[in-house]
């Protein structure tokens, strides 16, 4: 199996015409309810400033991120076990399903046209502060990112790094998809399609998955 190409085949133009892994009709799909909205002051401190990292992480202006894409806990019904992650690629939306029928809810960036994939997967391991290495395909595509190859030696991490402050790595089969969900400096683009297939995320919020997921995750992305 082709190495970008996750459980069902190659994405497509549209998220779900991977028939072969999820429908429209599904009935074991989780159901969030209404939950109040956090407190701003809340808010303003969970995006505060981050100087304890290895690369300081400055606030971000939350007026650029939508309110429904703040981090939140929130009621939660599912069929999956507690430490299970589920991204909704019609919401935008990550879940990590907690005890309790609670979960973490955080907003994400996602693929743009022709870089989406649905499926199951794990989370097979994680990374603070991870080295970004394009993959060929990308670089065939932009050939300035040539001075980040794997031959290269990468771009070592730091704030202007694509992944982030944290990575984590997606594979299916016991194989690499070259998927990740990872942090992002462009918070501005949550709720988007723009990825190359990533699940993008602002810092602060990947930095609190990151400690509350373990390797080995589960993964359901549909």
């Amino acid at each position: 199996m082709n190495r970008r190409q996750f459980i069902c085949g190659a994405a497509g133009s549209s998220v779900l015409a991977l028939s072969g892994c999820t429908t429209a009709t599904r009935t074991d799909l989780p159901v969030e309810e209404a939950t109040p909205n956090p407190k701003l002051a809340t808010i303003r401190a969970m995006y505060g400033p981050m100087p304890g990292e290895r690369f300081p992480l400055p606030a971000i202006d939350i007026n650029k991120v939508p309110t429904k894409f703040w981090r939140r806990q929130v009621n939660f019904t599912s069929p999956y076990p507690v430490g299970t992650v589920i991204v909704n690629t019609k919401t935008y939306f990550l879940h990590l399903i907690q005890e309790g029928g609670k979960a973490m809810r955080y907003g994400v960036g996602l693929g743009r046209q022709g870089f989406e994939w649905s499926g199951e997967g794990v989370i097979q391991w994680k990374q603070a502060w991870p080295k970004w290495t394009p993959p060929d395909e990308m670089i065939a595509r932009q050939p300035e990112l040539a001075k980040w190859s794997a031959s290269n030696g990468g771009m070592p991490p730091g704030l202007d790094n694509p992944l982030g402050a944290r990575a984590l790595y997606i594979f299916q089969n016991g194989e690499d998809t070259l998927y990740r969900i990872h942090g992002s400096p462009e918070y501005w683009t949550i709720g988007k399609s723009v990825s190359s297939g990533c699940v993008r995320m602002i810092n602060q919020d990947v930095v609190d998955l990151y400690g509350r997921v373990t390797n080995g995750a589960r993964l359901i992305v549909v």
